[in-house]
C-alpha cells in the first residue's frame, strides 16, 4: 500500500514538472536568464579585449576628465563589474537581474550623454526592460 502512494505521488511530481517546464513562461525565463548570462559576461570580458568594439567610445568626455584621463581603467572596472552581473544572474537570478536591469538603466544615462548614441540608449534601455521581466520571472521559477 505504502508502495502505491509513493508511485503516485512520484508520477505527479513528474508530471507536473514536464507540464511546468514546457510552459511558455518558463521557457521565457530559461531563454532570458541565458542571454542575461551570457551577454554581460561577454561585454565584460570584451572590455578587455575589444575584439567587439572600442569600449571607451562610449565613455563621455567629462567622465574621462573626471577621472584624470583614466577612462580605460574605468571601462575595465565595469568589465569586471559586468562579468559579476553576468556570473551572479547564473547563481542568484532573484537579486542579480534587478542589478543587471538598474546596471543597463545607467548604461542609457550615460549613452544619453554623448551625442549620437541615442539609438544604442533606446537598445538599452530595452534591454533594461528584458533584465526586469527576467527578475520579475524568477521570482516564480527560480527555486
Amino acid at each position: 500500500m505504502a508502495q502505491a502512494i509513493n508511485d503516485n505521488s512520484t508520477s505527479v511530481f513528474s508530471t507536473d514538472v514536464k507540464t511546468r517546464v514546457s510552459s511558455p513562461g518558463y521557457q521565457a525565463y530559461q531563454i532570458l536568464r541565458l542571454g542575461f548570462i551570457v551577454v554581460p559576461i561577454v561585454a565584460g570580458l570584451d572590455k578587455f579585449f575589444h575584439f567587439l568594439v572600442n569600449w571607451d567610445q562610449y565613455l563621455p568626455p567629462f567622465v574621462n576628465n573626471l577621472t584624470g584621463g583614466h577612462g580605460h581603467e574605468l571601462m575595465l572596472a565595469v568589465g569586471v563589474i559586468e562579468i559579476v552581473a553576468g556570473l551572479g544572474v547564473l547563481f542568484k537570478p532573484k537579486v542579480f537581474a534587478y542589478v543587471v536591469s538598474a546596471w543597463l538603466l545607467l548604461i542609457v544615462v550615460n549613452l544619453l550623454m554623448i551625442p549620437g548614441y541615442f539609438d544604442v540608449a533606446l537598445r538599452d534601455f530595452g534591454l533594461s526592460l528584458g533584465a526586469l521581466a527576467l527578475a520579475r520571472l524568477s521570482h516564480e521559477f527560480d527555486q
